[in-house]
């Protein structure tokens, strides 16, 4: 396989696991407080994927490599997925995917704030079109709303998560699995102490509905879709990389349709041409971050 194909692939392999991962949050939620499911997810995260740079003979990076992956972890995991975890508690899991989809437009402005890409109004563009297809496609849940705290969360989670990419892309490039085998005990850690300070109650899955979520959620997930991403701001701008945001709510509706015979909300294959319109404006010739490697 081409070497040029892969980044596209890693692409697709996010939005193709993320565009599930909102509803099966919002589930596991029915049997687990929120950021105890969280902590639950990351540490099995962790466990996986330290196991396997074990196996394979890999290390913890050292100096910048080691506080650029903490520092991902810390934005990725210890802040904005518990945010959005808390959040899905009182939002439904169609309008968490609308409000993140604005990530891309909030990785344009950290990318200039910390210095890494100057602001390209043909990539915010191509953003708010993206976003207005998402908008087309969910204007039910728009119409509906939903709690302001829980929409407040999902924006900030939304801001946070571009900051990850960017300090991975800010530091030397290391081995993904290492990035999050770090970044997932990080994550464990803060989602951990905000569970404790909320003061939600800790079982230890042992059903059905609630190990099934927290399993997928670890190992696809995190084990696998953010993998992929890590490997992908590498390579990538991750103002490019942030667009699987505005991916995920089509992929979910297409998901909806297959697995469970939900009917397309009216404007849904429009809205579907127009994200996908905006994304492949950007995609068209991503820009390289640093020279490729094997």
């Amino acid at each position: 396989m081409n070497k040029p194909s892969l980044p596209y692939l890693a692409f697709a392999g996010c939005a193709l696991i993320w565009g599930s991962t909102f509803l099966v949050i919002r589930v596991g939620n029915d049997t687990l407080a929120p950021l105890w499911a969280c902590s639950l997810r990351l540490g099995l995260a962790a466990l996986v994927l330290n196991l396997v740079l074990l196996v394979t003979g890999q290390r913890w990076p050292r100096g910048e490599g080691l506080r650029a992956a903490a520092l991902y972890g810390f934005w990725e995991f210890g802040l904005s997925m518990p945010l959005l975890y808390w959040a899905e508690h009182v939002v439904s899991s169609g309008l968490a995917a609308v409000v993140f989809a604005i990530c891309p437009v909030m990785a344009m402005f950290a990318a200039k704030g910390m210095g890494l890409e100057s602001f390209s109004p043909q990539r915010l563009g191509a953003a708010l079109i993206a976003f207005a297809g998402v908008g087309i496609i969910f204007w039910r849940e728009f119409i509906h709303g939903g709690s302001p705290a829980g929409l407040v969360a999902i924006f900030l989670a939304a801001a946070t998560a571009p900051i990850a990419g960017l300090t991975l892309q800010r530091g030397p490039r290391q081995s993904a699995i290492a990035n999050n085998a770090i970044g997932s005990l990080v994550g464990f850690a803060s989602s951990l102490v905000f569970s404790f300070v909320l003061r939600e109650t800790h079982p230890l899955p042992t059903s059905v509905p609630q190990l099934v979520p927290v399993v997928y959620l670890a190992l696809a997930g995190s084990a696998g879709a953010f993998v992929m991403f890590a490997w992908l701001v590498q390579r990538w701008p991750a103002t490019t990389v942030a667009f699987i945001g505005v991916v995920i709510p089509v992929i979910a509706v297409v998901l909806g349709a297959v697995a469970r015979n939900e009917a397309f909300a009216p404007g849904s294959l429009g809205g579907a041409i127009v994200v996908l319109a905006g994304v492949a404006v950007v995609l068209k010739a991503p820009t390289a971050v640093k020279p490729a490697e094997a």
